[in-house]
């Protein structure tokens, strides 16, 4: 019967998506057409299978960047097919009420922090946007700007909730991390191919561009899959976009991927598995010499060396992967130039901006533009709203926060991530399952690492936006995990 139902609702949503694709493809807007399809029947099937939308949400997130510009040339609608997965999943898990008992009974202290952001988030909504929009010109839209900003902000949160409902027990954690261990493969292969594409002239790159493009990434360089991208040989610049809209959106994807693969190698129970996600580590190591990802490259091998060291207590074992991190130090020298080239940019970066003198730049601006206690409106520094109207360009994010909400909603926010922070780290110390426990402590370092980051803004932007409350849900559930795994075994240990 279930069959039977998805096959109705699927043969409906799929009438309903080919008819309004052809009806705005006549009217001469056939990417519209082809968005508003995919929404419609991604909507469907998420609604009423809400697993199985989640799990195409997570499988769609690194390539909807290649989708919206391959197939839907940078439509605006295209950035919304992944929340089309997402929003009704959650919809349908909230009208349905799964394990929201011990959730909430989990979360319980999350939950005054919650609503404390929230509530600031709401007045300057009411107190700032709306009266800008009472004086706004067209097509200038301060609300529409604030409500963006609010779901920019706020809108992944829930993800929490997704995240507690979709991992059931340890098998689906395990799918879960095998399945981002070959996401991580074909993201970083397609990127690879993208580098050999333009190392080979099979896409021009940026040398041909005019004005700011040749120095610039830019969509006009777009090449196999990905975004703007910036390749320009003769001035040693080289910023791939990899399988997302943008090449910084990349890096954070890599410095996201060296957590996920590495966690995925300590909680695999199959051999064969644990050497696939080695392989995707190095992966991950080597697209982040070739991508010309600054960031990435000062962060991934550190990130990759403190794991190490703090979850590896098995020390007869810490040679082995100290030599394997050697080997892939030896494959990089086949790379040689290519790391010293990366290397000196990073250097000459730093020398230029420093991070720390670029942060305080970037608040001092802030506080020089004297907002008031609930700051200058939502989505005011918020890129995706640019459309709705004028935004600053802020690029670290915490004065973003400061400039859209004010410092009431920054020590709003802070509360939010400190006592998620505190959660989830009792979340990890609570398990005995080495295993478990020390894939916990991998997802704990990369909440500290996000959370409380303020150079440029992941926490704004796939896929870290995304990855970030996800897996802290992922990581409140393991305690749980782990206590039905026992109580399992129990019951065996009785039938025997």
């Amino acid at each position: 019967m279930k069959r039977q139902k998805l096959t109705r609702l699927t043969k409906w949503a799929l009438g309903v998506s080919v008819g309004a694709a052809v009806f705005l493809g006549w009217l001469g807007n056939l990417q519209s057409g082809i968005a508003i399809a995919a929404m419609v029947l991604a909507s469907a099937i998420s609604y009423q299978y809400p697993r199985t939308g989640l799990w195409a949400f997570l499988v769609y997130l690194p390539f909807g960047g290649s989708v919206t510009y391959a197939i839907g040339d940078g439509h605006p609608l295209f950035h919304l097919i992944k929340d089309a997965f997402y929003l009704p999943a959650l919809i349908a898990l909230i009208q349905s009420k799964p394990c929201f008992e011990s959730f909430f009974q989990t979360t319980k202290p999350l939950i005054p922090a919650l609503l404390g952001l929230l509530t600031l988030c709401l007045m300057a909504l009411l107190f700032i946007n709306l009266p800008q929009q009472l004086e706004a010109q067209p097509p200038d839209l301060p609300l529409l700007m604030g409500i963006l900003g609010l779901k920019t902000l706020m809108g992944y949160i829930p993800l929490m909730l997704c995240a507690y409902f979709l991992i059931r027990n340890q098998r689906d954690l395990l799918f879960l991390n095998r399945l981002h261990v070959i996401l991580i493969l074909i993201s970083c292969s397609l990127a690879f191919l993208q580098y050999l594409f333009l190392l080979n002239g099979l896409c021009p790159g940026s040398s041909g561009l005019a004005g700011t493009a040749v120095h610039q990434a830019s969509l006009e360089a777009r090449c196999l899959v990905g975004g703007s991208l910036l390749y320009n040989p003769q001035r040693e610049l080289i910023r791939l976009p990899g399988t997302f809209v943008a090449p910084w959106q990349w890096g954070w994807f890599l410095i996201s991927s060296s957590f996920l693969t590495y966690a995925a190698h300590i909680c695999d129970s199959s051999r064969q598995w644990r050497w696939v996600s080695w392989i995707a580590i190095a992966f991950v190591f080597a697209l982040t010499v070739i991508s010309g990802q600054r960031i990435a490259l000062a962060l991934v091998p550190l990130i990759l060396l403190i794991l190490l060291l703090l979850t590896d207590h098995n020390k007869p074992l810490i040679p082995v992967k100290f030599g394997i991190a050697t080997l892939l130090g030896i494959v990089s020298v086949n790379y040689l130039d290519k790391v010293h080239e990366r290397l000196e940019s990073l250097v000459g970066r730093w020398q230029a901006s420093p991070p720390y003198k670029f942060v305080m730049e970037q608040f001092d601006w802030v506080i020089a533009q004297k907002e008031g206690w609930l700051g200058n409106g939502l989505g005011r520094a918020t890129n995706a709203a640019r459309i709705l109207g004028d935004t600053q360009l802020i690029e670290t994010y915490y004065a973003t926060l400061l400039y859209e909400i004010g410092p009431l909603g920054v020590l709003a926010f802070l509360a939010l991530i400190s006592t998620l922070v505190v959660l989830t780290f009792k979340a990890y110390r609570s398990i005995q399952n080495s295993d478990l426990r020390r894939f916990g402590l991998c997802l704990w370092v990369f909440m500290i690492l996000v959370g409380y980051n303020t150079y440029y803004y992941p926490l704004s932007v796939d896929p870290v936006a995304v990855y970030y409350w996800f897996f802290a849900g992922v990581l409140l559930k393991l305690p749980i995990l782990e206590s039905k795994e026992r109580s399992l075994d129990v019951t065996n240990q009785n039938c025997n």
